[in-house]
């Protein structure tokens, strides 16, 4: 692995860690994975709609945020987000996933700076401060949550809010995880010869071999986008392997800030 130098440390926060890792898959593909690192103590995370939708990175430089990641699903082209986003208690526009999934899938839960990780139902009542719904799980309480045939979230029988079965094949993936007082964003790329992506299933096993005890998927292909100290790190790609010049539009982001 190599380490990326970031910005010198702050007074008021450790400065995160980017690790940029040339992971190799169990039928000998590569593929170039992008890990930031956020002490939990000097960083905090919060849900943001992007209205009208734009990149990440150019979402992030208007803002003047560091640090963030590309958030949920969202109805194409320009449409709303897909799920339940709520940012400060309150609930934003949004398409709802089809019944019954909406109830199970995943969502991060953003509570007086305490962040969890945990299906949709497990939230009772209207959610106190941030939420965003994506999924599915990839680690719950330090074991995989993705299993070969398992559709525990219903992402192969609810794909016709998607443009494909988001659970299967190899794509540009993004996903956050909780690791013990880390909080951990990733971001794989893919759909280049020398750049597989990841299955559902791989990404579950990256995760917990970085040590997640929890983690989710967020919107992958060519929106997983990872921005650290104001800049893309990944290369997002289009279906045919065409570069996208600083990712697509999105409609949500997790925002990852000095406390």
């Amino acid at each position: 692995m190599s380490v990326s130098t970031l910005t010198q440390p702050r007074l008021d926060a450790a400065p995160p860690r980017l690790i940029r890792d040339r992971r190799a898959l169990p039928d000998g593909a590569l593929t170039t994975v992008h890990v930031a690192r956020f002490d939990r103590d000097a960083f905090a995370v919060s849900v943001v709609a992007l209205d009208p939708p734009g990149t990440l990175v150019e979402w992030a430089a208007a803002a003047g945020a560091e640090h963030a990641i590309v958030g949920g699903f969202y109805m194409r082209p320009g449409g709303p987000a897909l799920g339940d986003v709520w940012v400060g208690g309150e609930a934003l526009p949004s398409e709802p996933f089809d019944s019954p999934w909406h109830r199970c899938r995943a969502c991060v839960h953003v509570d007086a700076g305490a962040v969890a990780l945990l299906a949709r139902e497990e939230v009772e009542g209207a959610p106190r401060g941030d939420l965003l719904q994506a999924g599915p799980m990839l680690v719950r309480e330090g074991q995989l949550a993705v299993h070969p045939g398992v559709d525990a979230e219903g992402f192969s029988a609810g794909s016709r809010q998607f443009d494909s079965d988001i659970s299967e094949g190899r794509y540009p993936r993004a996903a956050l995880g909780l690791a013990g007082r880390d909080l951990v964003a990733v971001v794989c790329d893919g759909r280049a010869d020398d750049d597989a992506g990841m299955t559902m299933r791989e990404l579950a096993e990256t995760m917990a071999a970085l040590g997640c005890e929890d983690a989710m998927n967020l919107d992958g292909g060519g929106s997983a986008s990872l921005v650290v100290d104001g800049k893309l790190v990944n290369t997002p790609r289009e279906e045919h392997g065409l570069e996208l010049r600083g990712g697509r539009e999105i409609a949500t982001a997790l925002r990852i800030s000095p406390r």
